[in-house]
């Protein structure tokens, strides 16, 4: 089961668009995993309306009809892998036996927030990843976003892609 990972789109008031690059991954993936910073619910709509399946939180800056509608934390098991999604985990001192305290029924938490592409594995065997956002890159070199493939109770071929610069 091919997997996409994508947090903080911040549509429309980062970027007007997504790359076509992810919206072209969005229709390839079984499933979009989106931890959160939709921005509004259009951006939700137009994902939503690529992906086969969605699996999504909202975040610190959506909107307050996404918050209601989009859960804190997500869970689904996917291909026998227990996932877990959330927007923030609070700093990266410490996230690891801080998420595998809070999510210990769990073999994979994707979260947001920072912007900053994370993939950490904590003691008991808790994977931790961030794609980092495809539209604001802030501090980053580039914007990113992840894909990964769930099989047979395992997570694996689990890739940072770069997008080009937006002009």
């Amino acid at each position: 089961m091919r997997l996409l990972l994508i947090s903080d789109t911040h549509l429309p008031t980062r970027a007007k668009e997504l790359p076509a690059e992810l919206v072209e991954q969005i229709r390839l993936a079984d499933v979009v995993i989106h931890a959160g910073d939709w921005v509004d619910a259009d951006a939700y709509a137009l994902i939503e309306a690529h992906a086969r399946h969605l699996v999504g939180v909202h975040g610190n800056n959506d909107s307050p009809e996404l918050c209601e509608q989009l859960p804190e934390v997500a869970r689904e098991r996917l291909e026998g892998v227990r996932i877990g999604v959330v927007h923030e985990t609070g700093a990266a001192k410490g996230r690891e036996s801080r998420c595998a305290e809070r999510f210990p029924d769990l073999d994979l938490l994707v979260f947001g927030h920072s912007h900053i592409p994370w993939d950490t594995t904590a003691p008991g065997g808790l994977r931790l990843l961030n794609p980092g956002s495809p539209t604001d890159r802030r501090r980053q070199p580039f914007a990113t976003y992840m894909t990964a493939v769930a099989a047979d109770g395992e997570l694996t071929e689990v890739t940072l892609h770069r997008l080009p610069p937006r002009r």
